[in-house]
């Protein structure tokens, strides 16, 4: 019995697993809990160990990358057609096996400690301003029951409530004053969480010469900055440029048959998190850059001279922004304003 690719199927407490030779043949098939798998896996020859991108993967990844094997990570949505039949855990892990082995097949890089660290910290933010934006979404709710109405914007609505707190005459209810209180404390509460990870983000961003290097960048701040460096390290695992945009969403979704070319919106595939953030940077950058003097300016004012839409606009700069990053991050350059843009 010699495996060669061993397809592991992850669960919370049990794992099943599948182990192919050279052939292709099944000649181990078995369910175990996590712990007996990392033994198991420790034992055997060096071999190639798949497995799908899910949570607990690069973790696992790690553990047996240590001991020699070679670890193919990959999104479930490519693993999917590989599964025959009915779908089980066991033909989940033979399915994995099999999509380990395709020449084509694309996998995902394993992320190092520091960059889990660093997504970790995003997902909490990105949680914590979710919450801090139910909560004001609320606070408008509760209040225009009681006719007052505040402007559109967090810092007016702010100004607002503290103003209808400040106030002995408001006609508010003395339960409904000390509960909109309440919410004005827990909203001070959120606000000073995110302001702290927030920091921890510029001193991150301080001190990595990578990201040092992407926030030159127009529109590439130090959230944008931390997030790439958290979801693509070094952009070792994009050959080209085109490839980062592309693999963030940020480029048309094609529906071509018969030959015919099909261009729809785009893919917003990938990680919706940092497409977000591109976006909005773009959005933030766009003004400024269209007045520039520089080859991006006037690849810009082309478009919004032409009558595109601004939205697409928007995003065209944003997929130009992913291309900038991973030349920043593979080729260990700063941005320059003077450099010429590709159409």
């Amino acid at each position: 019995m010699s495996i060669v690719i061993l397809g592991v199927d992850l669960g919370k407490n049990a794992c099943s697993v599948v182990g192919v030779d050279a052939a292709g043949a099944v000649v181990v098939r078995r369910s175990m809990r996590r712990q007996t798998l990392v033994d198991y896996v420790a034992k055997l020859p060096v071999c190639v160990v798949a497995m799908e991108a899910c949570c607990g993967a690069h973790y696992l990844g790690r553990l047996f990358a240590a001991h020699g094997h070679e670890i193919r990570l990959m999104s479930p949505e490519y693993v999917r057609p590989y599964v025959k039949a009915q779908k089980n855990d066991d033909r989940d892990a033979e399915g994995i096996a099999e999509a380990a082995s395709r020449p084509t097949m694309r996998f995902v890089e394993l992320k190092t400690q520091e960059q889990l660290d660093i997504q970790t910290l995003h997902r909490v933010r990105s949680r914590l301003v979710a919450e801090r934006r139910s909560l004001t979404n609320q606070l408008r709710a509760i209040l225009l029951e009681r006719g007052t109405i505040f402007p559109v914007g967090r810092r007016k609505l702010e100004l607002g409530i503290d103003a209808l707190l400040a106030d002995e005459d408001t006609t508010l209810s003395p339960r409904l004053r000390q509960l909109v209180a309440e919410l004005r404390a827990e909203w001070r509460e959120l606000d000073t969480r995110v302001e702290t990870l927030n920091g921890e983000f510029v001193e991150l961003a301080r001190n990595d010469a990578a990201a040092r290097r992407l926030t030159s960048i127009p529109g590439v701040g130090v959230l944008n900055a931390t997030a790439l460096i958290a979801a693509v390290g070094d952009a070792s695992s994009f050959a080209k440029a085109r490839d980062l945009g592309a693999w963030l969403g940020l480029v048309p979704r094609q529906h071509t048959t018969g030959g015919k070319p099909r261009l729809l919106g785009i893919s917003k595939r990938g990680n919706t998190y940092l497409r977000t953030l591109l976006i909005h940077g773009a959005r933030a950058a766009l003004p400024s850059l269209a007045q520039s003097e520089t080859p991006l300016g006037r690849w810009l004012t082309g478009m919004i001279e032409r009558g595109v839409h601004r939205n697409a606009i928007v995003v065209a700069l944003a997929n130009k922004l992913a291309r900038i990053a991973w030349a920043a991050l593979r080729k260990d350059a700063t941005f320059e304003r003077g450099y010429p843009v590709a159409a």
